[in-house]
């Protein structure tokens, strides 16, 4: 899979631009703040429907503009789709897919799979379990778009569970009895993500382990396990139903302390991966290198279990060479160099191992200049 084209006009910083790629190592350099990061960005959009900095559409408008569109031709086999997305904050996002429009933007999901690893990855060590959960759902996604749909429907069940919760103080049975109704819906949305998390989990941490052993090879090792909200009443099983049963009786004892805080205490949102170096866990105990060699690693897990699975993924390593010391690099530029494609953003030439034959890009100025 390779992005050979990537045009976008509005987004971010800039008004447009339009730019050719080849399969291999494509290179970005140019100073901070000149929009190198913008483009890559738009690749991940296309990828995710979401940006790795923030968390709603309206910082991808330009300043002055209404909308964004981001549109980018991909190749996968010999087979090559043009993808087209209209960013509208505040109105419902629209897609194109070689110019056909299709119901619903996560429709494109699938078409361009990328990892990417950027400095805010530091917060998958370091951060709220939050990070780690959108980690896990984002692969998901990559791995079957379908989840797209299963994510959606927990999250609104989720708020409407959450609305009632804040209304059913007074205790009405008309008002327990629709509860019942949203227990029921939320346990079984809740299940069926969160099997898919204890899969995923299971087929990424041999590959997070391994890679983390190659760029950190004399700390101790790295271990991966997801922690529920069950609890003790976890019945540590993948089975959909099961899962199903344990949420509605686990949704069924906490009723009376969600009725009193008002929100909902049990299910995937409130779930973690756990990463731990030996027997400690990584956040608060790992060093700064510790915590980038097991960002790294995640990211690089990731990149290998969508490869093993062949759907090989387009690699995206935003300004990351110059976080890393020697060794590190050298281990992301054997990744990078055997990949069938690669976009690595830098601010300046000599931050890129020079052992990589690439495509260079200077960006600077509203211009990209290919060398």
């Amino acid at each position: 899979m390779y992005v050979r084209h990537l045009q976008v006009t509005d987004f971010r910083s800039w008004e447009h631009a339009d730019l050719a790629f080849e399969p291999g190592v494509n290179v970005l350099v140019g100073r901070n703040g000149h929009g190198k990061t913008n483009l890559v960005e738009a690749l991940g959009y296309v990828a995710t429907l979401g940006s790795h900095r923030v968390a709603s559409d309206a910082p991808l408008i330009r300043s002055g503009a209404q909308r964004a569109v981001v549109r980018t031709a991909v190749v996968n086999e010999g087979r090559e789709l043009l993808v087209e997305l209209e960013i509208t904050p505040g109105r419902a996002n629209r897609a194109r897919v070689n110019r056909g429009p299709v119901p619903r933007p996560r429709d494109v999901l699938g078409i361009l799979r990328t990892v990417l690893f950027a400095p805010e990855d530091l917060s998958l060590v370091r951060g709220d379990p939050g990070e780690r959960r959108r980690f896990l759902d984002e692969l998901l996604t990559l791995r079957a778009p379908r989840y797209a749909g299963v994510r959606s429907d927990y999250e609104r069940v989720l708020r409407q569970r959450g609305a009632l919760l804040k209304t059913v103080r007074s205790v009405r049975s008309a008002e327990l009895g629709t509860l019942d109704v949203w227990d029921g819906h939320l346990a079984k949305h809740g299940a069926e993500l969160l099997a898919a998390r204890l899969d995923l989990v299971a087929a990424i941490a041999p590959h997070a382990a391994a890679a983390y052993a190659e760029v950190a090879p004399e700390s101790r090792p790295a271990l991966l396990s997801y922690r529920s909200s069950l609890g003790e009443a976890f019945p540590g099983t993948h089975d959909r139903e099961v899962l199903e049963d344990a949420l509605l009786a686990e949704l069924h004892r906490l009723r009376p302390q969600e009725i009193d805080r008002g929100v909902c205490l049990v299910g995937p949102h409130r779930d973690d991966l756990e990463l731990s170096l030996g027997e400690l866990p990584a956040k608060g105990y790992a060093s700064h290198g510790e915590s980038w060699s097991f960002a790294l690693a995640l990211r690089l897990g990731a990149y290998e279990l969508l490869r093993e699975e062949g759907a090989e993924p387009v690699l995206v390593l935003d300004d990351v060479f110059a976080e890393l010391d020697r060794g590190r690099r050298r281990q992301l530029a054997k990744v990078a160099a055997a990949a069938e494609q690669v976009f690595i953003t830098a601010a300046v030439a000599e931050d890129v191992p020079e052992e990589l034959d690439a495509a260079r890009f200077h960006v600077g100025h509203g211009e990209v200049r290919r060398d």
